[in-house]
């Protein structure tokens, strides 16, 4: 069992599509409330470090941009999902691990079940926050639809997520 500090006073988890300005808004936070106050959590990151690690691959090319990524990443989501399913908390536990600051900022909610864990770990502390914007001002950003891509688990956030 794992032995946990007083938790935080507050957890914001962001969610949005990708490229919607989830990473912006956050970064905003961390600076306002100061690293003192205030952490980033990114989910994300726990997956592709344990993915890594489990398949013998280069974590700093998982984490950038390129095309290391882009060869690996539907892989990675079917197994980032196969882990959900046996422990929906698996990455959540890994992201928040060490965290002492009263204000944890979650950049990237992609699932309900994200939101849920927060939510039964933390009653009464948890807000979603859902970040959006039009397709064309993700297109500016970068964003391009591909087939197959955006329609997959990693960029789908369960509906219900905007509702909270």
């Amino acid at each position: 069992m794992e032995v946990r500090g007083p938790g935080p006073k507050l957890v914001l988890v962001f969610s949005g599509k990708r490229k919607s300005g989830k990473d912006y808004i956050t970064d905003l936070v961390l600076d306002r409330l100061g690293p003192a106050v205030c952490t980033v959590l990114r989910l994300s990151g726990p997956l592709k470090q344990q993915y890594a690690q489990e398949h013998g691959l280069d974590l700093d090319q998982l984490l950038g941009p390129g095309p290391y990524k882009e060869r690996y990443r539907a892989d990675m989501i079917h197994w980032g999902e196969a882990r959900r399913c046996q422990d929906p908390g698996f990455f959540c536990r890994l992201a928040t691990a060490g965290a002492q600051q009263p204000v944890w900022v979650v950049s990237d909610a992609r699932r309900l079940s994200d939101l849920q864990w927060f939510q039964s770990e933390f009653p009464h502390k948890t807000v979603s926050v859902r970040v959006q914007c039009s397709d064309e001002t993700r297109q500016k950003r970068g964003w391009s639809f591909t087939t197959g891509e955006c329609t997959c688990l990693s960029t789908a956030v369960h509906p219900d997520i905007s509702t909270y």
